[in-house]
């Protein structure tokens, strides 16, 4: 799910991209949202770039492709004439799903010593993790992994930490709280609409989360913008 001015600039640039064949500028990107900035423009097509909805070829100007559309199963096609990007990682927009059968076949060598975990959904889904529960879905996790405190899953969406060990699909296990240490892997929420899982470092009385792939960039944000819901303890993978 993207948030509202997240779809509104997609479906602007879509329909931009049929109509000339080119991207629109950030002057035009601005003035169609009624933004007062351009750096708010900037952050909504990183956040798209992430989720993969949109990709870019840096250092070359409007160069940004429309991959896919929120209602679409499919990658969209090229559109003529405009200039070709960089292909960009594969990341479906599902929020939810049925999990419950998915790692039916990963067990604990020992069930004594496994929990089950409840998995929310999936990490770059732009919700509140309260509002990515399904109480239905459950992973089962060796308690080795695990320490003190209250503990859940969620599926991670996209490529911005594959340089931290972290894929497309993986589940990663989260301690929930609200603090972290510097330079920890959390899952955090920006303007109490956005969640993402990025690495902290606290710059004064800002806070940059900063992803694990070259490819997408750090974001800085006041300190009253950012909450932690969580740093990673763990990660599981199904080959």
């Amino acid at each position: 799910m993207l948030t509202r001015k997240q779809h509104e600039l997609l479906t602007y640039i879509d329909k931009h991209l049929r109509e000339t064949g080119f991207s629109p500028s950030f002057e035009e990107m601005k003035e169609a949202l009624n933004l007062r900035s351009k750096s708010g423009i900037h952050r909504l097509i990183s956040a798209l770039e992430e989720r993969g909805f949109l990709s870019r070829r840096h250092h070359r100007a409007r160069a940004l492709e429309v991959t896919r559309l929120p209602e679409e199963g499919r990658p969209r096609p090229v559109v003529a004439n405009a200039t070709a990007p960089e292909p960009a990682a594969f990341a479906p927009n599902v929020i939810r799903g049925d999990f419950t059968n998915r790692f039916a076949g990963v067990k604990a060598a020992d069930d004594a010593v496994a929990v089950n975990l409840p998995l929310y959904g999936r990490i770059a889904a732009g919700l509140p993790i309260e509002a990515t529960r399904d109480s239905g879905a459950h992973i089962e996790v060796p308690m080795a992994m695990l320490g003190a405190g209250e503990h859940y899953a969620l599926e991670v969406a996209g490529d911005s930490m594959i340089d931290a060990g972290i894929l497309d699909t993986d589940i990663v296990i989260i301690r929930r709280g609200d603090v972290a240490d510097n330079g920890q892997i959390v899952v955090a929420l920006v303007d109490d609409e956005e969640v993402t899982l990025k690495r902290l470092r606290r710059k004064g009385a800002s806070i940059a989360l900063e992803p694990a792939n070259p490819r997408h960039e750090t974001r800085i944000f006041p300190a009253s913008r950012v909450r932690v819901q969580g740093r990673l303890v763990g990660l599981m993978r199904k080959y």
